[in-house]
This record gives C-alpha cells, sequence and structure tokens, in this order.
C-alpha cells in the first residue's frame, strides 16, 4: 500500500522534466508510504512513490522499471495490493517471463509486459497505478473493479497530472483548489457521482476504468463492470458457493510479511471474516481489534438502527476464535479536539462533516498502527447481502430516491434539523441540493443492468444494490481508505473481492432474504463459524459516541466561532441564520450533524486554500 503521484506532457522540451515539483507531491504521500520514497523520470514523464512495504520489504522499490538493453521499456508506480500475484507469477514465468523480487509490483509489469492494457482483466485486488510505456509514450492510469484504491487526475505543468489524493495535486503549483456550485452539491448532496473530485478541473478517475494518455489526447475505457446475468444456482449451490468464494477471499487477503490482524466489531460481518482470518494466521494468535468510547457502558441507549452495544459480542467472538483482542476506548473530548477535527479533513482533503465517526475511525487506526500494518474489515457486506434495515423498509423501497438518503428522512426524529441547517440560506436556495441529488439519483438508476421479463420487485432490488455498490460502496471504502493511510495503515476488504461480488449481485433477492430476514444468504453460508448470538444478532452500524459532553463541547466551539470575525466560517455560513437555528433547537444533540458539518467546513477553509467560486 502506498501513495504515487506523477506527470506526463507530449509538449515540453526533452530533458527539462518537472522533476521538483513532483517531487514535492510526492511528498504529501509521505503518510501512505512511510518506508520508503522514490523518483523515476524521463523527458516526458516523471513519477513519484511513496511506500508502505507489505509485501517482500526488502526488495520492490518504485518506481519499477523493465529494462532491455540498457533502455528502459516500462515504469511503473503502483498503490495497493494484487492477491493472486503468486499465480499470476507462475503462469507469467511459463511464458518466460523472469522475476528478481516476491514483490507483487514486479508481477504487475510482467503482466501488461505480457498482456499489454486489458492485463487489468487479469489482476484480482485492490490497486491504483501509473504505468509508463517507453516504447509508445504512453501513460496508463487504472484503477481497481470497486475503487477500493484511490487516483485523481487533472491538468497542470503543461501536460498531465496525477496523484493517489487531491493533496497531491494541489501541492503543484499550477494547481488550484476552486470549488464551484456543483463541486459544493457534491460534498453536500452525499451523492458520490462516479468520477466527480468536488475541486474544479480535477477528475477520480471511475472504478473499473483506465485512463490512456497518448500525444494524440486522454481516452478513458471500461474494463469492468457489474453486469447481470440470470441465476441458475439452487439455493444450497448458492450457499456453498458464497462460502467458497468468501473463504478464498480471506486466505488471499491474509498474505503479509508484516504484521496484521482484524477489525471486529462484534457484527455478523467482522465476525465471519475474523473467523476465517483465523485459519491463515500461522503467527501465534491473531489480532482483532474493537473500537468503543469511555462511559458508553453507561451512555448507550438504544435506537432504531443499534438494538445494543458492541462491546460483549465482540468480546464473544474474540473468544470463541481465541485472538489477542483489544479494545480501544476513546474519551469523547478526543472525538471533539480540533487537533483531530483537523487531522480528518486533512487526511480526506474534504469536509465530509460526519464528526465523531470519522474522528474515532482516524484515532483506532492510529492505535492499531502501532501493533499492525495490515487489517481486513468487513466493508462492502451490506450493500451486497442487504443488510440495512432500509432494504427491508417498504416506504424506502418505492422513493425515487437514494436509499440511504430516503432513509434518513424516514429515521430523523421530527424536529431535528438536517445537517445542512446551519448553511447560508441564500447558498441554500441557490444550490437546490434536492435537484441535485433527484438529477444524479435518475443517472444511476439508468446506469443499472437489468434482465429481460425480470419480477419488478426483483428488479428494483437488483437496482438498490447496484446503487449501493457504485455509489455507498466507494463513499465509504475512500473514507476507510484516507484515515487509514493517514497513519500508514493499509486495510483490506475481502466482501469486495470482485468475483465475489459479480455472484452475488445475480442471486434473486428472495434467496438473499430465504429465511425472511437481513442477509439471510451471508448467515446461511457463515453459520457454523459462528456463536448463535453473534449469527442472529441484528444489524448494528459503526457505533457513534452518545456522551452528551461530545454534542455540548462542539455546539460550545460553534458558538464561539460566530462570535469572531474570522472570515472564514463566515463564507459558507451566515452567523445570524446559524444562531437562529442553534436557538431554535436548544437541545446540543438535535443540532449535532448540522454543528459537525459546519465545524468541519471551518476547518477545511482554515487549512486549505480554497477559492470558492458561487
Amino acid at each position: 500500500m502506498c501513495g504515487i503521484t506523477g506527470w506526463t506532457s507530449y509538449d515540453r522540451v526533452p530533458g527539462t522534466p518537472p522533476v521538483e515539483a513532483v517531487a514535492a507531491m510526492t511528498r504529501t504521500m509521505a503518510c501512505r508510504g512511510p518506508d520508503d520514497a522514490g523518483l523515476w523520470s524521463a523527458p516526458h514523464a516523471v513519477l513519484g512513490h511513496r511506500r508502505l512495504a507489505v509485501i517482500d520489504p526488502d526488495a520492490g522499490q518504485q518506481p519499477m522499471t523493465v529494462e532491455e538493453n540498457g533502455r528502459t521499456l516500462l515504469a511503473l508506480t503502483y498503490s495497493g495490493e494484487v492477491y493472486n500475484h503468486r499465480q499470476l507469477r507462475t503462469k507469467l514465468r511459463g511464458r518466460g517471463h523472469h522475476f528478481r523480487t516476491r514483490s507483487d509490483t514486479e508481477v504487475v509489469l510482467h503482466a501488461y509486459l505480457e498482456w499489454g492494457p486489458s492485463f487489468a482483466t487479469r489482476l484480482d485486488g485492490m490497486y491504483a497505478l501509473a504505468l509508463w510505456d517507453a516504447r509508445t509514450r504512453e501513460l496508463l492510469l487504472v484503477r481497481d473493479r470497486l475503487g477500493i484504491k484511490p487516483l485523481y487526475y487533472c491538468r497542470g505543468g503543461g501536460g498531465l497530472l496525477f496523484a493517489s489524493e487531491p493533496k497531491g495535486l494541489l501541492a503543484h503549483p499550477d494547481v488550484e483548489a476552486v470549488v464551484d456550485q456543483d463541486g459544493l452539491r457534491e460534498l453536500l448532496g452525499l451523492t458520490k457521482t462516479p468520477g466527480h473530485a468536488v475541486y474544479a478541473g480535477m477528475h477520480e478517475v471511475r472504478p473499473g476504468h483506465l485512463i490512456r494518455v497518448r500525444d494524440s489526447g486522454v481516452r478513458e475505457e471500461r474494463y469492468w463492470a457489474l453486469e447481470a446475468v440470470e441465476h441458475t444456482d439452487d439455493l444450497p449451490t448458492t450457499v456453498a458457493r458464497v462460502r467458497s468464494l468468501l473463504s478464498d477471499a480471506v486466505e488471499r487477503q491474509t498474505v503479509a510479511d508484516v504484521p496484521w490482524g482484524t477489525l471486529l466489531s462484534g457484527g455478523l460481518d467482522s465476525s465471519v471474516v475474523t473467523a476465517l482470518a483465523v485459519r491463515s494466521s500461522t503467527a501465534g494468535p491473531l489480532r482483532s481489534f474493537h473500537v468503543t468510547f469511555e462511559g458508553h457502558d453507561r451512555d448507550f441507549r438504544p435506537d432504531r438502527e443499534r438494538a445494543d452495544a458492541d462491546v460483549p459480542f465482540a468480546r464473544l467472538m474474540a473468544d470463541h476464535c481465541g485472538t489477542e483482542h483489544q479494545e480501544i476506548a476513546l474519551p469523547a473530548g478526543a472525538l471533539s479536539a480540533d487537533a483531530h477535527l483537523d487531522a480528518v479533513v486533512r487526511a480526506r482533503d474534504l469536509p465530509m462533516g460526519l464528526g465523531d465517526g470519522d474522528a474515532s475511525l482516524y484515532l483506532l487506526f492510529r492505535a492499531i498502527r502501532r501493533q499492525a500494518t495490515v487489517v481486513l474489515s468487513g466493508e462492502g457486506s451490506d450493500e451486497l447481502f442487504g443488510g440495512y434495515w432500509w432494504f427491508h423498509d417498504p416506504q424506502v423501497v418505492a422513493a425515487e430516491w437514494f436509499p440511504w438518503l430516503a432513509a434518513l428522512r424516514v429515521a430523523t426524529p421530527p424536529g431535528v434539523p438536517p445537517r445542512e441547517a446551519l448553511l447560508d440560506p441564500g447558498l441554500l436556495k441557490q444550490l437546490d441540493l434536492d435537484t441535485y441529488r433527484r438529477d444524479r439519483y435518475s443517472d444511476a438508476v439508468r446506469e443499472a443492468p437489468r434482465l429481460a421479463g425480470e419480477d419488478p420487485q426483483e428488479r428494483r432490488m437488483r437496482e438498490m444494490v447496484h446503487l449501493h455498490l457504485t455509489r455507498s460502496v466507494p463513499f465509504l471504502l475512500d473514507r476507510k481508505d484516507r484515515l487509514s493511510m493517514a497513519v500508514g495503515l493499509e486495510v483490506r476488504v475481502p466482501f469486495c473481492d470482485h468475483r465475489l461480488v459479480e455472484y452475488v449481485f445475480n442471486v434473486p433477492w428472495s434467496m438473499k432474504t430465504s429465511d425472511g430476514r437481513e442477509k439471510s444468504l451471508l448467515r446461511s453460508a457463515v453459520r457454523h463459524l459462528l456463536p448463535n448470538t453473534v449469527a442472529d444478532r441484528v444489524k448494528s452500524p459503526y457505533p457513534l459516541v452518545q456522551d452528551p459532553a461530545y454534542a455540548e463541547e462542539n455546539r460550545r466551539k460553534l458558538t464561539a466561532l460566530l462570535d469572531r470575525t474570522d472570515p472564514a466560517p463566515r463564507a459558507l455560513i451566515d452567523p445570524a441564520a446559524a444562531r437562529l437555528v442553534l436557538e431554535s433547537y436548544g437541545n446540543p444533540e438535535a443540532t449535532r450533524r448540522a454543528v459537525e458539518l459546519a465545524l468541519s467546513l471551518h476547518s477545511w477553509l482554515r487549512q486549505y486554500p480554497v477559492r470558492l467560486d458561487l
């Protein structure tokens, strides 16, 4: 796992590549790659790399090249893991290729030598890479199928620039941090439009796509997408197939030459990943990590989404598997600390406004990094198997709206303002977020593949799953990647194995809910691995702090900001209107999400030289 940057141009005078500019871009990726750094340059391309050594730590330095008779043929800067690199290495050796390292990076290079741009279809893993082909003077940018690893690009430096994160591009003197109306709509709308990067002129390589840059121009190509295929397996065969695919995905993803472990919440997804990972742990007990909050046993209150606290279930599962289990209990004061909010905004390059959800994840990863370099997570299971409650709510299913937004409307108690409530009323009217969301929803639904003659209910549920896999999952994966890589921790996600995703996507909804409840198919496939109490537990999402001191402190900080002459919060927030909202809702919990967004926006405008083009 690493950070990559680079530049290419066909108009620049040969011999004068902007090495120093790319070096500055690469330095912003130090958090993603604390173990090593490298630069490679040619007249028309410069590649930068920061390395987090996971496979073959003593070799595999990047950028890596392939040479012939003293001439460079290919140069690669690569972030991620290819889990089938051993199988590919064996196949490539059979075709006459020779290797000097055990790294998957070298396998990626030789796979391109053998199969050209179609090599991406042979990679099983999570990756974002840039490959310079000196023979054709072509730069190839490639992103994995589900979008687990990020990759951005824009114009600059007389050519095209790329980086793992926007901060890498913004470090180039030609790139300005500009956010226009559509950028702000995307930021606030919770829509995650593929390819949209919020910053004007910046783009994200879409999942399952590659970008080919030549002297004739830039072309985007898709090499993978979800397809609708008739499912012909019966239920027992389907259960067995899911069990086999998931077991293989976890086994492949436990390969590492560094300490590793799992995230263990005590829910179905993390528990089955932990149970399967134990089988591959050969260097003593498997490490498992759990996040909670100081006083959570005292403060916990059940709600629509969380019927019970996670801690007892995580402990039960850790005992069942014999893991070396650690509970990381966070104080409310740490979650509201300015330093941690600023760190989260820097990690994500944007003010996502998720408050304690992001802060606790960042602090969890920071604590884990002291003991492990890699952890496995259950991300993607709920979207694939239909684990969220709103998959089973007729009102949400029938809504012509992104399901998670429809669910938010259903679940929000009366009298709680929307998260945008503290923004300038005139700005909100100008942005018209609901129209933007509706347009993006229509685009997303049109992309969903369909089967001829499919039952209307099955068709709608296929749409629901597709919406989650193409919009919600990339959002969650980006969150997990940014907050983990901010501290040099690699998170792997077995449920996002593309073979598992392709298969389960086409399983009829009636099979996914065969016992009348959520995630029936997954539960049937893994029940034998888990205590019944864990296997039968109802979905409980990522925990949030319930200590009232958290919301009270955030509200106090925002009130103090509104009283200052500092122009930063006034760029998007009208102080008088914001005070009116805060006074109308006297309970800090009622305005909690709105306050978190406002504080996040302030941190962003204070840390980044953003120009708002509104």
